[in-house]
């Protein structure tokens, strides 16, 4: 097992992962990763515009994983289901930035998260600044608070696509993976 931490090590390394998380997350625990992520893009990025842009899509990502996350499907056997949990990368490439992130919700919100991102990326910029002032103008938020506007503020700051997917664990609950490419 401890040959495998320098493996572990060398392939963070290789793949530039700036940071990984996986677990619960709290409103300290954001913050404490927020603060990681800024002290560390100041080491290493020295466009001040890209570090503002990557941190926040950070902080949208964080309280999205925070917000939505569902607790994960029973394991087989019975028992009881897992603490939500959420996972977060962020690796630094060539040509920028990518936040990985991933988590469990339910199924039956899946149809309606995967209709909101199609609109998202469906938008050019000009379009994506008018959807987000159409959202915050409409006064239907939703359990979480927001309506809507951290994804499109994520696609905003982040100028690209947003990749995304779903996996099926159950009937009730799937697992959900964005990926946000912060480029130059």
């Amino acid at each position: 097992m401890l040959d495998r931490v320098f493996d572990l090590y060398d392939e963070l390394e290789k793949q530039r992962i700036m940071l990984s998380f996986k677990g619960n997350l709290s409103p300290d625990l954001v913050t404490a990763l927020l603060g990681l992520v800024e002290r560390k893009m100041e080491t290493i990025e020295v466009d001040a515009r890209m570090r503002k842009r990557v941190f926040n899509v950070v902080l949208e990502c964080l309280q999205n994983l925070y917000h939505h996350n569902t607790k994960a499907a029973t394991k087989e056997g019975g028992g009881a289901p897992d603490e939500a949990q959420g996972v977060i990368m962020i690796a630094h490439g060539e040509k920028g930035y990518s936040v990985l992130t991933g988590n469990f919700m339910a199924s039956d919100e899946v149809h309606g998260l995967k209709k909101h991102l199609d609109r998202i990326n469906d938008c050019e910029p000009d379009q994506l600044r008018d959807l987000y002032k159409e959202t915050l103008n409409d006064g239907r938020y939703g359990k979480a608070g927001g309506g809507g506007l951290g994804i499109i503020d994520i696609a905003r700051k982040s100028g690209r696509k947003l990749e995304y997917g779903f996996v099926p664990m159950d009937e009730a609950s799937a697992f959900f993976s964005l990926n946000v490419n912060v480029t130059v």
